[in-house]
């Protein structure tokens, strides 16, 4: 059998050598009697291919279901189809043992909280994936750690470092989190130098500012995540951005804005929410899917949430998740 990619790698065409054709269905079933799985043959009648699945000759019209050999983390039916699933929470290998179509989560790792009134840190990429195309072999998968906090200095404000992206097979890739920014960025004059968010899967939240300018949230990814707020005054941060929705403004000088919910997937069979975006100095409370508070709170373990902002020490973003599933 000779599979010839055509234009979108998700789309195959399936040429069938050495099978002998049939005149028709009947002639078929009379010359196999008793088929069995993945035997393959051509109608003259229709110029098709067909493959028995093990119950029923079907219409060969290109890749199926992949399957996976390692130990399912869970199965469940949904609808009348039954799935199996994978869940990585540290970095691993996908063996895939028949090559097809699978579905994909991937969390990216959050970022963390900047200090001196920082900013939330921004949740890590969400993407999820229907009927990825996954080929046969050993898939490294990497899942994301979170950005680690960076504690201040002397008083010298630093943003939140960005959180590491998951992906799966050097093909699919989710990013991680913006790190929140810091208010007090110390030159060798002693001046103090606003930061914005920075840019990530959701971008981290806007460090405070001490000069009357406005400090913006740190850019994110539309359909994987979303921006940081902005700060106001002198001692409030901006949220992180969260899966689900932009994080919070300050709404004062004195408070921080919260961080940006997560979204929830059911791609295990139960909904879950991931990718919640840290909160912002002062106390901005933490997005839901695994933000964490201000101050100092870390984001949640594969949940991809962003850490909260702080003064002396922020919080350090979660790790992300891979979650792959395949129906049985």
């Amino acid at each position: 059998m000779a599979v010839t990619p055509v234009g979108n790698p998700y789309v195959e065409r399936i040429d069938i050598v050495g099978v002998n054709p049939f005149a028709n269905a009947a002639a078929r079933d009379a010359a196999i009697p008793s088929p069995v799985q993945g035997q393959m043959c051509s109608l003259n009648d229709d110029n098709k291919g067909y493959r028995y699945d093990g119950s029923a000759w079907i219409l060969f019209s290109g890749a199926g279901n992949a399957n996976f050999s390692n130990a399912a983390t869970g199965t469940y039916t949904d609808g009348g189809i039954s799935y199996k699933y994978v869940t990585f929470t540290g970095s691993g290998d996908l063996i895939v043992d028949q090559a097809g179509f699978a579905d994909i989560l991937l969390v990216g790792g959050g970022g963390a909280g900047g200090t001196n009134q920082g900013g939330g840190g921004g949740a890590g990429g969400h993407l999820f994936i229907t009927n990825a195309y996954l080929p046969v072999g050993t898939l490294t998968l990497v899942v994301g750690a979170g950005g680690a906090s960076d504690p201040a200095a002397n008083d010298e404000g630093r943003p939140g470092n960005n959180g590491i992206a998951s992906s799966l097979g050097g093909v699919f890739y989710s990013p991680g989190g913006g790190g929140g920014g810091t208010s007090a960025l110390r030159s060798n004059s002693g001046l103090r130098n606003s930061t914005l968010g920075l840019n990530g899967g959701s971008g981290g939240g806007a460090g405070s500012f001490t000069t009357g300018s406005t400090n913006s949230g740190g850019a994110g990814i539309a359909g994987i995540g979303n921006n940081g707020g902005t700060a106001s005054g002198s001692g409030g941060a901006g949220g992180g951005g969260g899966a689900g929705a932009v994080g919070a403004n300050a709404p004062s000088s004195s408070v921080g804005g919260a961080g940006g919910a997560g979204a929830s997937n059911s791609i295990t069979g139960s909904a879950v929410t991931r990718g919640g975006g840290g909160g912002g100095q002062t106390s901005g409370a933490g997005g839901s899917g695994g933000g964490g508070s201000a101050p100092t709170t870390n984001g949640t373990a594969n949940l991809g949430g962003g850490g909260g902002g702080g003064i002396a020490t922020p919080g350090s973003g979660g790790s992300g998740v891979v979650i792959i599933r395949v129906v049985v």
